[in-house]
């Protein structure tokens, strides 16, 4: 079983940086295709960014294109969610998937996540 956490989320205001890890334990996620959703209140979860199990592919949704990174650490089996020059938009709840089938053509889709953790709220004033 696969166990994902979330932490770094924060208060910050517009313009400003925060990273966001997700640790894993459990499996090791080295085989895995890893994810960064978020969802803001009363709004669909969407993708934000993605990174190919060997590391060497990386996807990133067109609002955070430029702002944002996911670099991993595998030896730490944690993988990042680098955001900066953050925005009010970027406000809500990330959260972090794994995908042990590693369908990186679908990786924009949080249905062919399995594993999910519980997500770290982002709140970015103006």
């Amino acid at each position: 079983q696969v166990q994902l956490l979330e932490s770094g989320g924060g208060l910050v205001q517009a313009g400003g940086s925060l990273r966001l890890s997700c640790a894993q334990s459990g499996r090791t996620y080295t085989s895995s295709n890893m994810g960064w959703f978020r969802q803001a209140p009363g709004a669909e979860r969407e993708f934000v960014a993605a990174i190919n199990w060997g590391g060497t592919d990386t996807d990133y949704a067109d609002s955070v294109k430029g702002r944002f990174t996911i670099p991993i650490d595998n030896p730490k089996l944690t993988v990042y969610l680098q955001m900066n020059s953050l925005k009010p938009e970027d406000t809500g709840d990330y959260y972090c998937a794994a995908d042990s089938w590693r369908e990186w053509s679908k990786r924009r889709r949080a249905n062919i996540y399995n594993y999910w953790g519980r997500g770290t709220q982002v709140t970015v004033t103006s």
